[in-house]
């Protein structure tokens, strides 16, 4: 395993708290980083061995930050996930209370998952970004702090002893994110069953059907998405790339056929890994769709090629 880990801080963020699920990930050094680039940029440069970094949210969908900076620069990959229930409590500074609120900072993703709460208990205060949900909390700590209130998880308010002034304030009760283990590209972990594997696909050419051209990849294989968004490049408008989840192992006989088609259809196409599902939840594939009706038919082609 990893000796030496970073992820999004400071410390008492969501992101640490999947982080210290990981095995041995508490007794190793934990660098914290200001944004999920940077994270990701010293797993690039060997100044960490391993980046956690939220990805998915139960409530808003994919993380664009991080899906954006892993599809993109020196090829990473996915060793592993995480998944971490969210609470979110109000803090604020000494003396305020619900009334005295006019701006509060969050991360944007704590700020949507609470948006119907403050807009029935605070509808006056202004919501002001924050890179991370333990960042604004700790900035209240200081003396020139622009916002009077912050949206964070509880552990962070315990252990800085903020001022609560409201608990379990979040819009859906149940709410998850799933963060992901990210390392320099190396041996994939060994098929378990329940895995996912992770890709970039880039639209080769705008054009109808191109899209189609890609799901059929999975589709006609058996191959279930878990996952799939859209994202800008960034290079002009109306170039995008798709971020998939795909529900199977690259070792899976299904799984790598699709990869293949998809790399014919898109050359530049991006395998970020193949890792066990932390819900360790299983899919039924089909009997013409296993490993074993993969190998018959590869070597029945074969037999027709050579004659016999």
């Amino acid at each position: 395993m990893a000796s030496i880990y970073t992820f999004l801080g400071p410390e008492g963020t969501f992101t640490e708290a999947a982080l210290l699920q990981v095995p041995g990930a508490a007794e190793a050094v934990r660098i914290p980083s200001p944004n999920v680039s940077i994270a990701l940029e010293k797993v690039r440069t060997g100044e960490a061995d391993a980046a956690m970094v939220p990805i998915e949210n139960s409530v808003e969908g994919g993380v664009s930050a991080t899906l954006d900076a892993i599809a993109t620069g020196e090829p990473l990959g996915i060793i592993g996930e995480k998944l971490v229930p969210i609470r979110f409590v109000l803090v604020a500074k000494p003396g305020l209370s619900l009334d005295d609120i006019k701006v509060v900072s969050t991360h944007s993703h704590a700020w949507a998952q609470c948006k119907q709460w403050c807009d029935r208990n605070i509808p006056k205060a202004e919501y002001m970004p924050g890179s991370s949900t333990a960042a604004a909390a700790v900035g209240l700590l200081a003396d020139n702090c622009p916002y009077d209130a912050a949206i964070c998880a509880p552990l962070v308010a315990q252990q800085r002893g903020l001022h609560v002034l409201a608990e379990d304030i979040g819009d859906v009760a149940d709410a998850v994110t799933r963060f992901v283990l990210v390392s320099k590209p190396g041996p994939l972990p060994a098929p378990t069953g329940a895995d996912k594997t992770t890709l970039v696909v880039p639209l080769p050419e705008d054009r109808p059907g191109a899209l189609m051209e890609i799901l059929e990849q999975f589709a006609t294989r058996g191959v279930n998405l878990s996952r799939i968004e859209s994202r800008p490049t960034g290079q002009f408008l109306g170039d995008y790339f798709f971020s998939i989840d795909a529900d199977g192992h690259l070792a899976e006989e299904r799984v790598a056929d699709a990869v293949r088609g998809l790399h014919r259809i898109s050359p530049q196409l991006r395998f970020l890994g193949s890792y066990p599902r932390e819900d360790r939840r299983g899919y039924t594939v089909p009997r013409y769709h296993q490993d074993q009706a993969f190998r018959q038919a590869h070597a029945w082609v074969e037999g027709i090629l050579k004659g016999r």
